[in-house]
């Protein structure tokens, strides 16, 4: 079966790997604040509180959380930056 994120263009990359809780939600507030609307953002995390928290950045500031991935412990995000 296709990975369905393979056809994903991202605009940006966000590495927050090795951070702790706060500092992904933290650090993907600045990068979608820095993305035009529509855009798409990937972030790669290690820390497991980012499967709560990502989704719930998303649901509070409007954003699509497009797609959420979990491979051996790297959680995998894309977020689509709400229109303005």
């Amino acid at each position: 079966m296709p990975d369905p994120t393979e056809a994903m263009t991202h605009d940006a990359v966000l590495d927050a790997t090795g951070l702790n809780c706060p500092e992904p939600v933290m650090m993907l507030h600045q990068h979608v604040r820095d993305l035009h609307a529509g855009g798409l953002l990937k972030v790669i995390a290690t820390d497991p509180s980012t499967r709560r928290d990502i989704p719930k950045f998303c649901v509070f500031l409007g954003h699509d959380l497009v797609e959420q991935q979990e491979d051996a412990g790297t959680y995998l995000y894309w977020i689509r930056k709400k229109a303005d």
